[in-house]
């Protein structure tokens, strides 16, 4: 019981963290933490959350280095975060430092990426997956089975784990900790991209919604892949601040269903604000998750059933 817990706990945390400092820079002065958990609801208009938060905004593109091309979407999240404008300018300069430095290879690999995947006016998912930091060896193990993105019929990106389909035993027995950190990071930079792309051209705020899929869950994961998620996760609020919707943790075995009022205190207390634990039958009756980039029919059961499920 407890072990099943534990990785409950874990799984949802490092999908979608909301209360994370930046990662290997632990000086006070550094660290800065996200005050809202839910900064604009889902299906927002981006003009009106942009005026609502324009005297932060105009200040962070006051800072903003000359060499940085950030746009107002990628300002307005940090706004959203940190309504006061000198917190908002600690978070967005330790982004853009990390974001030149240790994470220069991930942001680069992901733009580029997304700009041959779009190439063509559609989106070639093989070039992003391709793309990805140590895909020769990751992609054998986190395959479309396990891990996926889709979209909601409104556009908000549905980032769907079923770890369950992951041997992520074999899989750290030949990648490291760091590898695997990094492959985790470029999926949320995608994410970022896409995400802030969305909400500039339909003018409607785009977030990323997490469906943590515990079918088949019987034990808790490798430590060394622990280790990789929770260093990627470690990041995720400083980063990309204000991008993560509701995190769902679907189709919890019997057992522990009835412990639900138990387990949600393991989680920090930002990620309890966003979490909902449902059962989702559509994404259960799939043996893998591949139908969902696949079939159109059992894709759209499965957004308006994400639809239903959020708070």
């Amino acid at each position: 019981m407890m072990k099943a817990a534990r990785f409950i706990a874990f799984l949802s945390f490092a999908a979608a963290p909301s209360a994370a400092f930046v990662a290997r820079n632990n000086s006070p002065r550094s660290r800065v933490v996200p005050l809202k958990a839910f900064p604009y609801k889902i299906g927002a208009k981006t003009e009106g959350v942009l005026i609502n938060n324009r005297f932060v905004v105009e200040s962070l593109q006051k800072v903003l280095p000359k060499d940085v091309n950030m746009s107002e979407i990628d300002l307005l999240r940090f706004a959203l975060a940190f309504p006061d404008e000198i917190e908002a300018e600690k978070a967005l300069m330790n982004a853009i430092q990390w974001r030149q430095t240790t994470g220069k290879h991930i942001v680069d690999a992901a733009r580029e990426a997304v700009n041959k995947a779009t190439a063509n006016g559609g989106w070639e998912n093989d070039i992003v997956r391709d793309s990805a930091p140590h895909a020769h060896v990751i992609n054998e193990f986190i395959t479309p089975k396990a891990v996926i993105t889709t979209s909601t019929e409104d556009g908000d990106l549905v980032y769907v784990i079923r770890a369950s389909q992951i041997d992520d035993k074999e899989m750290m027995d030949k990648c490291t900790v760091e590898q695997v950190c990094d492959f985790f990071l470029y999926a949320k930079e995608v994410h970022n991209i896409v995400a802030n792309q969305r909400s500039a051209k339909t003018g409607r705020m785009c977030s990323v919604l997490f469906a943590n899929d515990i079918s088949g869950v019987r034990k808790a994961p490798d430590r060394r892949f622990s280790k990789a998620l929770t260093s990627s996760s470690d990041q995720y609020e400083d980063l990309y601040p204000s991008l993560a919707g509701p995190t769902m943790i679907l189709n919890l075995p019997l057992v522990l269903q009835a412990f639900v009022g138990l387990l949600k205190p393991l989680f920090p207390k930002s990620v309890q604000e966003r979490l909902v634990f449902k059962r989702a039958p559509v994404l259960a009756s799939l043996k893998e998750l591949t139908p969902l980039s696949q079939d159109p029919e059992i894709r759209l059961k499965f957004v308006r059933e994400v639809k239903s499920l959020l708070p």
